[in-house]
């Protein structure tokens, strides 16, 4: 679990992607019940468009992305509604070019929302700061056009991420731009790092050894970095495919993961000094992750595999526990592809998992089998990630964003 030291954003917010912690840890989730006498219900809907952009509440609002009008010249959008509501209170939009784009159903990246600015970045490579409350823009970048960035070729995908008075970003710029800093407020450039392209993999802090690290995870580098200058400590390779690096690392008692999908799993043990790391483990049999996040817990890991559905593996050795076999989360065409996002509860074993069906489920998943406690169908296919605020999870697909009430335990 990532350290909460670097946090500028209050615990209940689920202010930027996979909530305030970033490793999808429901922080102040209430007591769920277990045998509710009604299933979650719908409290709002607002059609929306298509895209994978997750979903981010703060102060009071809800925001989402979407795409608008016809293929290859689109228009992306932020907007903004109210939480309680639903009441839509403002929308931004800007043209995009989506010519060759694989998947180009729209946004891909959550809005950040810190300290009354939201960060919209959309999947061709346009980053606008807009007033979180009015939706008035205070800056914007161009990756492509602006700052000679190369577009992925399933679109701009890691979500801006605040460190300190930082705004990290990942532009693929060539020849030492591939992730860069500026001033949140300004827009204006502090530091460049990596010579690698763009990947999909939003950069990803914890601490180690009292240190704060960056981890950046390109289609051909798992790099650790220094978040204040950006200077890399060391870079191990690791080309993946198709550039496809996108699940986030996990960090656990010294120990690095990232999966990928064709490559399977590789885990670095970090030492003392800043430079000193060494392959622990690597697994590509039953570890092979695409798009949804790793959890881990007390030593124990949780990941979804590409074939063999929700795996659970020791963290420190890589041998597996048991997997689901696609209980949770069906298959994708072809028995592949499956895709979910893992909603820790609090510090304990519970999860609410969105599977790619749309189906909301609470679940346990242990060292030992996983249960499931629910399921309910609450929404239409989606890839992309919920939001939590009280007693409600926050969930879209391509036509609609969607507040659902939990059932609370009485």
């Amino acid at each position: 679990m990532l350290s909460a030291s670097w946090l500028t954003v209050a615990a209940a917010e689920w202010s930027s992607w996979r909530g305030p912690l970033g490793d999808g840890t429901w922080v102040d989730a209430p007591e769920l019940d277990r045998d509710p006498p009604e299933p979650p219900t719908v409290h709002w809907r607002q059609d929306i468009g298509s895209g994978y952009a997750g979903v981010t509440v703060a102060g009071g609002r809800v925001y989402t992305m979407d795409r608008q009008g016809t293929l290859p010249q689109v228009r992306e959008r932020v907007l903004c509604f109210n939480a309680e509501s639903g009441e839509p209170l403002w929308e931004h939009s800007w043209d995009a070019n989506y010519t060759k784009m694989e998947y180009p159903s729209g946004p891909r990246a959550s809005v950040l929302v810190h300290e009354g600015k939201a960060y919209a970045q959309g999947a061709s490579g346009h980053l606008h700061c807009l007033d979180a409350v009015t939706g008035g823009v205070l800056w914007s970048l161009d990756y492509v056009a602006g700052l000679g960035g190369k577009r992925p070729t399933w679109g701009y995908a890691a979500t801006p991420v605040i460190w300190k008075d930082l705004l990290l970003l990942q532009p693929g710029i060539p020849d030492g731009g591939g992730y860069l800093a500026v001033r949140p407020g300004t827009g204006e450039e502090v530091w460049r790092t990596s010579a690698d392209p763009a990947g999909y993999c939003t950069p990803y802090l914890f601490r180690h050894q009292d240190r704060d690290i960056l981890a950046l995870w390109t289609p051909k580098h798992l790099h650790l970095a220094d978040p204040d200058t950006g200077k890399i400590h060391w870079s191990h390779p690791y080309e993946i495919t198709y550039g496809v690096s996108i699940a986030s690392p996990v960090y656990h008692q010294g120990l690095l993961l990232i999966s990928g999908y064709w490559h399977g799993t590789k885990t670095i043990r970090l030492g003392e000094g800043l430079a000193d790391h060494a392959l622990a483990w690597e697994e590509n049999t039953h570890l092979r992750g695409l798009m949804s996040q790793p959890m881990v817990k007390d030593g124990i890991g949780h990941l979804l595999d590409k074939e063999n559905g929700i795996t659970c593996f020791d963290f420190a050795t890589g041998r597996r526990l048991w997997d689901d076999a696609h209980e949770v989360t069906p298959a994708g065409p072809g028995g592949k592809n499956p895709q979910c996002s893992l909603i820790r509860l609090r510090d304990s074993n519970d999860f609410l998992i969105l599977n790619s069906e749309g189906e909301l489920l609470l679940a346990t998943l242990d060292a030992t089998k996983v249960t499931v406690i629910w399921r309910e169908p609450v929404i239409g296919s989606t890839w992309a990630h919920p939001a939590c605020s009280g007693n409600r999870i926050y969930l879209r697909d391509d036509t609609a964003l969607v507040a659902v009430n939990l059932p609370i335990a009485k």
